[in-house]
């Protein structure tokens, strides 16, 4: 504890404060701005790192990080595009609010829940690491392709529309994800002898397309309805007392699912935003309001995901394992720098280990200030002319896909399922199930082949490892959840029609 008051007192000096600010402000733009994101712009930034005091190279990139995850809120409030597809859950009905003119207000929730979920977060990181990581070692590959078969089935209970149109999609973006080569194999697979098949389909192109371009299209396609904000005073943004007390459970909740889950390596602030949402809308007294403009599906969506930045925190640097892309290269900065990542790095390097949380908690506080700050400003996206503001959008789209790997293919790729997303839009199919799995698949895959490896075959450990056993006990329950529910509700009329 006395390492953790001595890092924060470090801080007090204006060179880490100013790397932190920086790091947030820069995350929050990369992370409102559709096609580009805290991956591409720390990978972007580790070269210019080398020669910086390796203290203050780690916080402006943990900065990144806490920024960009809480910038995502932003176009997906506005714009129906999530920045990030950590805010995917957060277009559901952050989107409807504002386009019912309450932007100031999902904006506002949204930033507060964001911080909400960094505090609770952080509590773990700076006092809890070594227990949480050693429960994280319990996980096994049936664990995690239990887990990854949850978040596919919770994604069905929460899409517009009915379950099978959901895990139909679901399994469409799988199906999708199965193209290229087979990283357990190294076959090419489903290529259909076309030689840029070969690496599959990228994940940047693929998102941008069902996403923004085919948002953009429909846009386009449709009489422009222009939509009135409320102006509202700043005071009137910042939450109250009664929003604490509505809201407080659900954010907790939903920061304790996002900490848990960002503890696992590979599973991603996605799946927490997945798995708590679909908790708080089944819990709600009134789930039939989530996805038309429901403010704890904002919260739940923002605390779950923002928590799982410093639940993935947790595992990067107590055991060196990755709990995400960003966290991948963020172990990247740590070698570059000459540092151990895992137990080491408390044991030689104990300033950096401390000094990475207190910029974490730092970067929350800058995060809510900078985000409350701008907020208005923020609203008034709603108001631009459509006909000046996509053409940005679609160049930095083009931008963003080209990049990635200097190759026309992946333009064309955005442009194609731009056109895919934008079919599933007017024939009432959901988007989000499909991007999920198509992430989720190849985790999927990975993890079921370790198992039957490990097991010679049998899949009999999944039912029987508790863990896992307990990830297949929800599966079902929420399987059944929506069938049980109809069934309680037509047997309530019944009864009340019985009495009258």
């Amino acid at each position: 504890m006395d390492q953790l008051v001595s890092a924060f007192v470090a801080l007090a000096q204006p060179a880490p404060l100013f790397f932190i600010t920086l790091g947030v402000f820069l995350g929050i733009v990369v992370g409102a701005i559709p096609g580009l994101g805290g991956a591409m712009l720390i990978a972007l930034l580790l070269p210019l790192t080398f020669y910086m005091d390796s203290l203050l190279a780690l916080m402006l990139l943990v900065s990144i990080y806490v920024g960009s995850v809480s910038g995502g809120l932003i176009t997906a409030v506005m714009l129906n595009m999530p920045g990030t597809p950590s805010a995917l859950m957060t277009t559901l009905d952050g989107h409807p609010m504002a386009a019912s003119g309450k932007a100031g207000r999902a904006l506002s929730l949204g930033i507060m829940a964001s911080f909400v979920g960094g505090l609770i977060s952080w509590i773990f990181l700076a006092l809890l690491s070594p227990p949480l990581s050693r429960f994280a070692l319990q996980f096994g590959p049936y664990e995690l392709f239990s887990l990854v078969m949850m978040a596919l089935v919770l994604i069905a209970t929460i899409s517009e529309g009915s379950m099978v149109k959901g895990l139909l999609i679901a399994l469409f973006g799988m199906a999708v994800a199965m193209v290229g080569t087979d990283k357990s194999s190294g076959y090419v697979r489903y290529d259909f002898g076309i030689d840029d098949l070969g690496a599959g389909f990228r994940l940047l192109p693929v998102l941008l397309g069902v996403f923004v371009i085919s948002q953009i299209i429909e846009d386009l396609l449709k009489p422009d309805q222009k939509v009135t904000q409320q102006r509202v005073p700043l005071k009137d943004l910042l939450p109250s007392k009664q929003d604490l007390v509505k809201h407080g459970p659900n954010a907790a909740r939903s920061s304790l699912i996002g900490t848990w889950i960002g503890v696992l390596p590979g599973v991603g602030s996605a799946v927490a935003a997945i798995v708590a949402y679909t908790l708080s809308k089944n819990f709600s007294k009134h789930p039939e309001r989530f996805g038309t403009g429901e403010e704890a599906g904002v919260v739940a969506a923002e605390s779950s995901n923002n928590a799982s930045v410093n639940g993935a925190l947790i595992p990067l640097i107590t055991l060196g394992i990755p709990g995400s892309v960003i966290d991948a290269i963020l172990i990247g900065a740590l070698v570059i720098h000459d540092l151990q990542p895992g137990p080491l790095l408390f044991q030689n390097s104990p300033d950096i280990a401390y000094g990475v949380i207190a910029a974490a908690f730092v970067a929350n506080i800058v995060m809510v200030v900078l985000m409350f700050l701008g907020v208005r400003q923020i609203a008034s996206i709603a108001s631009v002319d459509k006909a000046y503001l996509y053409p940005a959008i679609l160049v930095c789209c083009v931008i963003g896909t080209y990049s990635l790997g200097n190759s026309f293919f992946d333009i064309w790729v955005m442009l194609g399922f731009g056109a895919i997303g934008f079919i599933f839009r007017k024939g009432g199919y959901p988007i989000g199930p499909f991007v999920l799995g198509y992430i989720l698949a190849p985790l999927a895959e990975k993890e079921l082949r370790s198992g039957l490896m490990l097991y010679d075959g049998s899949i009999e450990p999944m039912f029987t490892r508790p863990i896992s056993l307990v990830f297949i006990a929800i599966t079902l329950l929420f399987s059944l959840w929506p069938f049980l529910r109809a069934w309680m509700q037509k047997r309530s009329h019944s009864s009340v029609n019985k009495s009258a």
